[in-house]
């Protein structure tokens, strides 16, 4: 393994949309969420280890997290785990990290990786990853990987990127260089801006994973980020030593609250995409768990539950309790049976999950 390859594991959020599952105290990172076996954030690892030394595998992530990080990865040191102090999005959090592991290895090469995608096909993330690698060592580069899009989701940011002179999709096909010049990052889309997006056949989802260099990343919050910069770099002599800590507690809830598109991405103009060639889910709500996981005959996906289903179809149904569940009747539903929770909510008003967690802190 190439000791200059680093990762950066992002797992400090909540995942509200899978409750009553993900809750603050136990996110959705730390469960097996497909009845694999493994949690997410294992899943993860283990993908990032078969390239990255697993010393090389830094795991960010909120302090209160911590203990769990810990007994999910009993490979991992207490020094590869990044705490939060505070919550204040990707930018700061990667800053962090990136000055860190610059100071511990100036040709380090890092990949900053959520914890809770869910990629099959472990032996082709690899090889696009190393593609990456082998870019950015060469070239002032920020990277992404693309994730190539199916159909014209609404709930995903795009990459535009650039084709050779003209954007006709012929022109975009032709193109057989892997590794595109990012045009610009898009917000989300309404539906029909989605749809001409495909049309285009040069725009790629936004995965939120992202390769370069610790000089390229550090010289981009430099550049862009300076009063971000200078407040970690406050703190360069601390680093990796027992005084690392307190300068964190001290100074990071003064960083502003940013993310790392908006930081960093969006203004640089060294910025390049490689289309993956990997499948990909971001397992951000229980409609695209459902996707994932194997379904009977009409459609109904079943995770930990035993039961008796009968004209019930397209349901997802999950349960951590001992206990038969029947079900007549239901379509598009989501049902799930958490401790003293159970919730019974259509599919096609997921995204409402969010708010409804939030009532139910209220009881």
């Amino acid at each position: 393994m190439n000791s200059n390859y680093y990762a950066i594991l992002m797992a400090g959020g909540v995942g509200s949309r899978f409750w009553p599952v993900s809750t603050t105290e136990f996110p959705k990172q730390f469960h097996d969420m497909l009845g694999s076996g493994h949690t997410l954030i294992q899943k993860t690892f283990s993908r990032l280890s078969k390239l990255i030394p697993a010393e090389n595998i830094f795991i960010l992530t909120n302090e209160l997290y911590n203990d769990l990080v810990l007994e999910q990865l009993p490979m991992v040191k207490q020094e590869q785990v990044l705490l939060e102090p505070a919550m204040r999005n990707t930018a700061p959090c990667i800053l962090y990290a990136s000055l860190k592991i610059q100071k511990l290895n100036p040709d380090a090469l890092m990949v900053v990786a959520p914890s809770d995608h869910w990629i099959e096909d472990e032996d082709e993330f690899a090889k696009n990853l190393k593609q990456c690698f082998d870019f950015c060592e060469n070239e002032d580069a920020l990277m992404t990987l693309g994730i190539q899009p199916t159909f014209p989701n609404t709930g995903f940011g795009y990459i535009e990127f650039e084709t050779r002179g003209e954007a006709e999709l012929s022109v975009a096909k032709s193109d057989e260089n892997p590794i595109k010049k990012v045009n610009q990052f898009r917000e989300k889309p309404d539906y029909e801006t989605a749809k001409s997006f495909l049309e285009a056949g040069n725009f790629l989802w936004n995965g939120g994973i992202f390769i370069w260099s610790a000089k390229s990343i550090t010289s981009a919050f430099e550049k862009f980020q300076p009063q971000m910069n200078s407040l970690f770099r406050q703190g360069i002599e601390s680093y990796n030593t027992t005084s690392e800590k307190d300068f964190i507690l001290k100074n990071y809830a003064s960083s502003e609250n940013v993310s790392i598109d908006y930081a960093i991405m969006e203004n640089a103009t060294n910025v390049y995409v490689l289309p993956a060639t990997f499948d990909w889910n971001d397992l951000g709500t229980w409609g695209q768990l459902h996707e994932k996981i194997e379904k009977d005959e009409n459609n109904n996906g079943v995770i930990n539950a035993k039961v008796i289903l009968e004209n019930a179809t397209n349901n997802i149904i999950r349960s951590d309790a001992d206990k038969i569940i029947v079900i007549d009747g239901l379509h598009d539903y989501i049902i799930v049976d958490k401790e003293g929770v159970l919730m019974i909510y259509p599919k096609s008003k997921e995204q409402d999950i969010k708010r409804i967690t939030g009532l139910a802190n209220k009881l």
